[in-house]
């Protein structure tokens, strides 16, 4: 099938009427703005194992503004369905966030954020906690590819910088295993689909770089240079290449991917807005993303657009 019959199919399939007044329908590229009956801002947006549906974060009072519920959407039957929706910030991370059955995520609830995760088929109030520490705070969490371990962002209570990411056992059957060092600012890690590698964001001079390591913390590699800042990563399918947001020669983020050992870099979006927090299908013919028309802080919130590769 031509690539042009395919977008058609796409917009058609999703509901986007060619009349509408959207901004996302006037995109430069092939992005289609799925057809999710909510307010507030659509945000995170991740695919689930069979790449039938997606995992994504509404925060109901703007773009990062909480609180925030966690949703799965079906991509074909367009069902909408509140997992978690307790009055707290209720967040997952794109990429590795739903595996084998399983949702993961950060949530505010008292008394400070920990990672939860929930049944894939489960009611809010369902909610499992993974993590539970005094003192340390864990948010954007990951699984590995079998399920078993989560790797996460944690801080120190009422500390936002100097970001370490931390792997953890689901069955909480560790310790806790501090995986990049205290003096860095390390976020928004994401296990590679082999479970070798893991990927994550690195402030650095001002700047966010993506970087990957082993599973154990060894070998650190920077990945993106001179694109500007680089964030919101996640793994392609076969682990070869990563997608990401940056700013690189656009006045806001697009999406771009890159091999994973920095070389063949590709602008994917082609949109004057905002484009950012991008998973990839794990057959790559299908890219998930929030956007938004300009300044992402200064919107009303943002929509989850679907492009084919």
């Amino acid at each position: 099938m031509k690539l042009s019959l395919f977008l058609i199919g796409l917009s058609l399939f999703f509901g986007c009427k060619g009349d509408k007044k959207d901004a996302h329908i006037d995109r430069k590229d092939e992005g289609v703005e799925l057809d999710i009956s909510l307010s507030g801002s659509l945000q995170n947006p991740a695919f689930s194992p069979d790449n039938q549906s997606i995992v994504f974060t509404r925060f109901l009072n703007g773009y990062n503004e909480e609180p925030a519920e966690i949703y799965k959407y079906h991509l074909t039957t367009k069902e909408l369905v509140l997992l978690v929706g307790d009055g707290s910030a209720n967040v997952n991370l794109p990429g590795t966030a739903w595996v084998n059955g399983k949702i993961v995520f950060s949530s505010a609830r008292e008394p400070h954020d920990e990672i939860y995760m929930i049944d894939e088929n489960g009611q809010s109030g369902e909610e499992i906690q993974i993590t539970d520490r005094a003192g340390k705070v864990a948010y954007e969490p990951t699984f590995s590819p079998d399920g078993k371990w989560v790797v996460f962002e944690s801080h120190i209570l009422d500390v936002e910088a100097h970001g370490v990411i931390v792997k953890y056992k689901a069955d909480g059957s560790s310790s806790y295993v501090a995986l990049s060092e205290e003096n860095d600012d390390c976020r928004q890690p994401n296990w590679s689909p082999k479970g070798d590698k893991i990927l994550y964001q690195k402030l650095d001079g001002g700047q966010w770089n993506i970087w990957t390591m082993d599973n154990n913390g060894e070998h650190p590699f920077q990945v993106t240079k001179n694109m500007g800042n680089c964030t919101d990563a996640s793994f392609s399918g076969d682990g070869q290449s990563i997608v990401f947001s940056s700013d690189y020669q656009v006045e806001i983020a697009n999406i771009f991917s890159i091999n994973i050992d920095g070389t063949n870099r590709k602008k994917l979006t082609n949109f004057d807005g905002y484009d950012g927090a991008t998973s990839i299908s794990s057959d790559g013919n299908k890219l998930v993303f929030e956007s938004t028309n300009g300044d992402p802080d200064e919107s009303k919130g943002s929509k989850i657009i679907l492009m084919g590769l």
